[in-house]
């Protein structure tokens, strides 16, 4: 398998060889930075915890160099910090028992650029040798430009495959912006509540990030929280870690579909939700 970059590698946490531990992925998460894996994914990794049948594959699209860091890390380089985030990568890995994680290394820029055809090229690479049931990425409505730039070259990769070989499933996942907004019909809801341990230590493990100034581990946990507490007003809670996700499935089973245009659609039912909530009650 050949990737763009000659720094890119596939790290496989057992004793598998890159191509078997790629052609046995059930589950496959396309993100942009270390760390996004395990704060949206969590669902995936659950799934193949564990399991002998059932195996998660991680994407990291972009080197990670450009993260703020304080602390210990204040003075690190940039290259110095591509080093720590993909050891803490593998840590992850190794904690979450997954099948492989591949490194593309990309510049964020290179993946914000829709003419740089790169990225997509790593991706069909990496899709003609990986045959994913439940891919998840980030959701088209983030507020991160390399967010949303990764959820498009998803998409676009997985309309350039054969029909017969996409995933059933295609979910964008919260990370930089909740997804609490999107009315309950139109949420995928991933309950969480297995192996809380496991979701600690995998979001826990990327001190770079957290002792360098940002505490993720404990807004992912408490996103999770708050979102199981909030989901339902008028019964119990159903779970006690929740994140919530927009299926973008349609996107890949219809080429033709506009991704602003699906996007919208989901505004205006939430739009329209508050409308007719104010308009009842007035």
């Amino acid at each position: 398998m050949k990737f763009a970059r000659a720094d890119a590698e596939v790290f496989v946490p057992d004793s598998a060889t890159a191509r078997d531990a790629l052609g046995r992925a059930t589950h496959l998460c396309i993100a942009a930075h270390p760390d996004d894996v395990e704060i949206m994914a969590l669902e995936g990794i659950l799934a193949c915890f564990g399991r002998a049948d059932r195996w998660f594959v991680a994407v990291i699209m972009t080197d990670g160099a450009g993260s703020p860091r304080d602390g210990l890390y204040a003075d690190y380089s940039d290259e110095k910090m591509r080093a720590v985030r993909r050891l803490e990568q593998k840590k992850a890995a190794h904690i979450g028992e997954y099948s492989a994680v591949v490194f593309l290394n990309h510049a964020s820029g290179d993946i914000k650029n829709a003419a740089n055809e790169a990225p997509l090229a790593d991706l069909l690479a990496l899709l003609a040798g990986c045959r994913p049931e439940v891919v998840y990425t980030h959701n088209p409505a983030d507020k991160h430009d390399t967010h949303v730039a990764v959820a498009l070259r998803t998409v676009a990769a997985l309309r350039a495959v054969p029909k017969e070989v996409r995933p059933a499933r295609l979910v964008g996942c919260e990370v930089w912006r909740d997804l609490d907004w999107l009315p309950d019909r139109d949420k995928v809801i991933f309950q969480l509540d297995r192996h809380e341990n496991i979701a600690a230590a995998l979001v826990g493990v990327f001190d770079s990030q957290i002792a360098g100034g940002k505490r993720y581990d404990l807004a992912t946990i408490g996103r999770r929280r708050a979102n199981a507490t909030y989901l339902e007003s008028h019964s119990v809670d159903a779970a006690q870690m929740v994140n919530f996700g927009m299926d973008l499935t349609p996107l890949i089973a219809d080429e033709r579909g506009d991704i602003v245009n699906y996007v919208l659609e989901h505004i205006r039912r939430f739009a329209a939700d508050v409308s007719a909530r104010i308009a009842r009650l007035c």
